[in-house]
């Protein structure tokens, strides 16, 4: 049995991961961590596990933490796990973290998005970015820390990764416009998300400096071996979870002069995501929308290629609580231990 630890577990995301390891069949959470609540039972905080969960919360205490369990989750504010993070606590147990601490390989690029001195840069190099489908070869047991991506990240990401792996797209005209339900900005109480503000409104932020930029283009450059940069333009929609992302870019003509036609492109969709459990490509004609994944740890993407304008375009969505945050940390802590991938992740999507 897989010891678990999480800090962090009365937020949104740690609420979910206790949800999807409740049902985890080899896996025994030991200690939910919570700064704002410690010694109050863990269902007093979240209702939902009332006979579910008995345990009280208890400190972030890392080091002691590190004693105790085979696997700590970190569902913590950026700079955090960077601020405490030791040698000698990744020597006792690996760590899946859902900050992005250790998510960017530059750490000049992190400290100039995040307006952050990153306290732990030493550890940089080991993390592997915990995109799953991706990178699964380099998440084994040998691997000590993961970091884990968020839910913007992995939408867009995986979307067009595709296109990009096999440069079918001009990546210079890569445009990514993406909508989060209010679940994504965490539970801590913030003006922008009380009901009044978010009801009956839409409204972009983070307008070409959002702090998830650089990651994109970091993990699209690597996927396509060259420069990625990007526009990127997040908004807040009246929903509690869900991702939908829409995508544009330029194709690339084929020799005769022609478009790539959607039976190619699926080809070359199929090719990468055709054997991936959580990754579906959606048919001919077919959008995303959050509703069809809500609640599991799919994604569903599509696309269309427009002839007029000589540009395909890409939709993603996903459940940002789960595929966004929790269930890939789940799936990267079964890669960690030789579990079946999909172990307490095999969530029919919830509808209505």
């Amino acid at each position: 049995m897989i010891k678990a630890g999480i800090i962090g577990a009365t937020g949104y995301a740690g609420g979910e991961l206790v949800r999807l390891l409740a049902n985890h069949r080899e896996t025994e959470i030991v200690w939910y961590g919570s700064r704002s609540y410690i010694d109050r039972k863990y269902y007093e905080v979240y209702q939902n596990m009332f006979r579910i969960v008995e345990d009280v919360c208890k400190d972030d205490n890392l080091a002691e933490l590190a004693d105790q369990v085979d696997v700590i989750f970190t569902a913590t504010p950026q700079g955090y796990l960077a601020g405490i993070l030791t040698e000698e606590i990744l020597q006792k147990v690996k760590i899946v973290d859902l900050s992005a601490d250790y998510r960017i390989k530059d750490v000049a690029v992190y400290e100039r998005w995040y307006g952050i001195e990153h306290k732990s840069p030493q550890f940089i190099p080991e993390a592997v970015y915990g995109l799953c489908e991706l990178n699964r070869n380099q998440i084994n047991g040998n691997t000590r820390l993961v970091a884990n991506p968020g839910c913007y990240t992995t939408c867009s990401i995986l979307t067009a990764y595709p296109m990009v792996k096999e440069g079918l797209i001009d990546v210079d005209t890569l445009i990514v416009d993406a909508k989060s339900g209010t679940s994504g900005a965490g539970r801590g109480a913030k003006v922008p998300n009380l009901f009044c503000e978010v009801n009956e409104n839409l409204k972009a932020y983070g307008v070409a400096n959002h702090r998830h930029t650089p990651e994109i283009e970091e993990q699209l450059g690597i996927a396509g071996n060259c420069s990625v940069t990007i526009n990127f333009t997040p908004h807040l929609v009246p929903m509690n979870r869900g991702i939908l992302v829409t995508e544009y870019a330029n194709l690339k003509k084929k020799p005769d002069g022609s478009l790539p036609s959607w039976e190619e492109i699926k080809e070359v969709y199929d090719k990468y995501y055709g054997g991936e459990k959580f990754i579906r490509v959606l048919e001919k004609g077919c959008c995303p929308e959050t509703k069809w994944v809500e609640g599991s740890n799919y994604v569903d993407v599509g696309f269309v290629v427009d002839e007029r304008t000589g540009r395909i375009i890409m939709m993603g969505a996903l459940d940002n609580l789960v595929k966004g945050a929790a269930g890939q940390a789940v799936q990267n802590m079964n890669l960690l231990f030789g579990c079946r991938e999909s172990e307490g992740l095999e969530l029919v999507p919830c509808f209505p």
